[in-house]
């Protein structure tokens, strides 16, 4: 498998280039040059099939050309040694439990996966270390130092926003040490992201030292966040919650965009939406990457706190990314996202369709909401008395998003994408509750904090990794 950049200005790469580099030289993100629809057996089987089985048949997809099939195998068992249940909240909607890792958030997957991935591209030949650089607006920094902490050759960078992530996400990846260094940015995600980015372009820091990034703009990173959508879709089929008999697989429906640019977006016939809480946009954009192979669902909702760039895009067709500002959904303060890029290129064909045209397909499968800290609280608090489930502030976005716009008929999923305790003291506040924090948290909770204090200046953090 070949990849290509999102901005079209960059020699294509091979797998290897693609995981070890992040980045392609002309700052675009890379992107599979073919997409492969999984074959009709697949959904008929899949409710019989495991997690495990599930998630190697999508990875050898993506990376089978490239990676031996009992390495590959061996990443996806490695990587998905915990569950991602589905969980019945009420009628018709259900939680997408995805903080059963060893960290508690989403990115356990993606993060464990790159890894094992780039570990087993022999990244650090001739004994010269990799240097991973990850910016965080709160899980995605404690999820990749655990996945790569220990790992022989690779150092990990993890720059964060100072005051703007929760003390149990900090202590999770300022507690670690060894091949770990965390760096407490004065300022916002968005500052923390243009950092690395700007790492990944700087000639004379590429010649002293190897970089790469680990986060959703590594092909490693949120390719493998598909595994779990697939994986809901087969237990809601197993335990008889949806159906998927009247699943369009033909050859012509299921490949309308790509076969005619010009014919409408095909849907397949499935009452399914997923709803994603989204901040840099990698989880909702595997999600899609999910969809052109053959996910049987009807449509994708994203869930936005008050950073409602996406949201915006989706009501004027117009891309104005901002500053972005801070909210109790944390990890979703983001006010530029990175996988735009992807899902623009996904749409567009590569350039092939004109703004209007690619705006019409996007908005045709997804809808956007955004909402302000408040009715993050409201949500909280009536799903918790209505249902007993506890819900983060981010899962609050997804789900009251399913309440306010699925249709009759339908069957609604959103993304539980950490664990509540991981912001104990805002859920405890809102819920009059005392969540209690898991044995995992608590540990990390016990460590001492080690960090490194940095302006926002590039210079500043440029002289840091050369010294």
């Amino acid at each position: 498998m070949k990849y290509y950049s999102t901005n079209g200005n960059a020699p294509v790469a091979d797998l290897r280039k693609a995981v070890v580099k992040g980045l392609a030289e002309d700052r675009g993100l890379y992107m599979p040059e073919r997409i492969k629809t999984l074959p009709k057996e697949f959904f008929d089987n899949m409710k019989d099939m495991s997690f495990q089985e599930i998630a190697y048949t999508v990875a050898d997809a993506f990376f089978g050309e490239d990676v031996e099939a009992n390495v590959l195998r061996q990443i996806v068992y490695d990587t998905l040694a915990f569950d991602c249940p589905v969980v019945k909240v009420e009628e018709n909607i259900y939680a997408l439990e995805l903080f059963h890792g060893p960290t508690l958030a989403f990115k356990d997957v993606g993060a464990r996966f790159m890894a094992r991935m780039l570990a087993s591209q022999n990244p650090s030949e001739g004994g010269e270390m990799v240097n991973v650089l990850v910016a965080t607006s709160g899980d995605t920094g404690s999820a990749v130092a655990n996945g790569f902490l220990g790992v022989e050759g690779i150092h990990v960078y993890v720059l964060y926003p100072n005051g703007k992530v929760s003390h149990i996400q900090e202590s999770q990846f300022t507690t670690l040490g060894r091949n770990i260094t965390a760096i407490e940015v004065d300022g916002v995600f968005d500052d923390c992201q243009r950092l690395v980015k700007s790492a990944f372009m700087d000639e004379e820091l590429n010649r002293h030292m190897r970089l790469t990034s680990a986060n959703s703009i590594n092909v490693a990173r949120f390719l493998p966040q598909a595994f779990y959508y697939f994986n809901a879709v087969a237990r809601l089929i197993e335990n008889g919650e949806f159906g998927i008999e009247n699943y369009d697989y033909t050859e012509g429906s299921k490949k309308g965009m790509q076969a005619n640019l010009n014919s409408p977006f095909s849907i397949p016939n499935s009452q399914l939406v997923m709803c994603v809480p989204s901040g840099n946009f990698g989880n909702i954009c595997s999600a899609l990457f999910g969809h052109e192979m053959g996910l049987p669902v009807s449509r994708f909702i994203a869930a936005n706190n008050a950073n409602d760039v996406f949201y915006q895009y989706l009501q004027t067709g117009q891309y104005n990314p901002k500053a972005s500002v801070q909210t109790l959904a944390n990890a979703m303060d983001v006010g530029d996202p990175s996988n735009f890029a992807r899902i623009i290129n996904l749409y567009s064909r590569n350039g092939q369709l004109t703004p209007e045209e690619t705006h019409r397909r996007i908005s045709s499968l997804i809808s956007g909401c955004t909402y302000t800290d408040e009715q993050i609280r409201e949500t909280m608090r009536q799903c918790y008395d209505d249902t007993g489930y506890v819900l983060d502030p981010h899962g609050a976005c997804g789900y009251r998003a399913l309440k306010e716009q699925l249709r009759e008929g339908e069957v609604g999923v959103f993304c539980e994408t950490a664990h509540p305790a991981k912001f104990k003291e805002k859920v405890d506040e809102i819920l009059g509750t005392d969540i209690a924090i898991p044995e995992r948290l608590q540990a990390f909770m016990r460590g001492q904090k080690q960090s490194v204090t940095m302006g926002k200046e590039f210079q500043v953090f440029k002289e840091f990794l050369l010294s």
